[in-house]
Parts: C-alpha cells; sequence; structure tokens
C-alpha cells in the first residue's frame, strides 16, 4: 500500500526537507536568484489579492459625536440635587430586591417545612458562608477525632 502508516510517512521529516532545499540551493544554477525573486514576487501579489482594500490603510479616525442628557452649565447644586436623586432610587430598588430575596428565602422554608425538613439546618448545610470556627458539629458532619496516634 502507497500510502501505508509505515511506509511511505516515516521517510518524511522536516529536518530532511530543509537540507534538501539547502542543499538544493547551494548547487551553482545561474537561475536561482531569479527564481527566488519570482517566487518573493509571486507570493506578495497573490498576498495582496486576497487581502481586502480595507486592510491595506490604517482605519480612518473615528468622528465622535458626545451625547449628554444634562443641561449645558449646570450649577453645582443643581448636580448635588440629582445625584441625591438617584441615590435614593437605587436605595429604593436596593430594598425591593432584598424584600423580594427574602419572600423568596420564606417561601423556600414554608416548602421545606411541608417536606419534613428543617429549614434552619438545611439553610446552614447548602448556605455560601462557611460555618462559624465555634460551631458546635451538627448530625450530619462527623466530630473531628484530633491528630493521628492519639
Amino acid at each position: 500500500m502507497f500510502f501505508g502508516r509505515k511506509g511511505y510517512f516515516r521517510d518524511i521529516s522536516p529536518r530532511g526537507a530543509v537540507s534538501d532545499l539547502f542543499g538544493y540551493w547551494r548547487q551553482p544554477t545561474p537561475y536561482r536568484w531569479p527564481i527566488l525573486a519570482l517566487s518573493v514576487t509571486a507570493t506578495f501579489a497573490i498576498m495582496m489579492v486576497f487581502l481586502p482594500e480595507s486592510e491595506r490603510a490604517p482605519p480612518e479616525k473615528p468622528k465622535i459625536e458626545w451625547i449628554s442628557t444634562f443641561e449645558d452649565g449646570r450649577t453645582d447644586a443643581e448636580i448635588v440635587e440629582s445625584n441625591l436623586e438617584n441615590q435614593q432610587f437605587q436605595d429604593e430598588l436596593r430594598a425591593e430586591r432584598e424584600a423580594r430575596a427574602e419572600r423568596r428565602r420564606e417561601n423556600y422554608r414554608a416548602l421545606a417545612r411541608a417536606s419534613g425538613f428543617d429549614p434552619d439546618e438545611l439553610e446552614r448545610q447548602y448556605s455560601d458562608d462557611p460555618p462559624a470556627a465555634d460551631a458546635t458539629p451538627t448530625a450530619t458532619t462527623p466530630p473531628s477525632t484530633g491528630p493521628a496516634g492519639e
């Protein structure tokens, strides 16, 4: 078989290809420099044909249009007032988000009680916070036995 694993590809190596190229290049032929120039020119021409014109020159600088929702010439007092209004709005949003989260937690606690689970134990078991260092071990976590050999 011509393309067998052991026959054809075993004789091909990058080192052999590079040594063949240098061996051929060292042969004294009068056409090697013109052939090199033609090869470089053809490669450059093909690259320029396939390279889009938009990539041949640096891009144009973008024209920036500033959009402002505030009036020009606002006083410092007006800026402070708008900042305070925005902060009050953000506080209201945060309080509403926390109230929704608490309602959701209460609903899950009610579901746990209805399913026969202890909601406080589930919350301790599945919370993202690490347990306190002085917390007493629960039934789900075995107590430590101390260092080995005691």
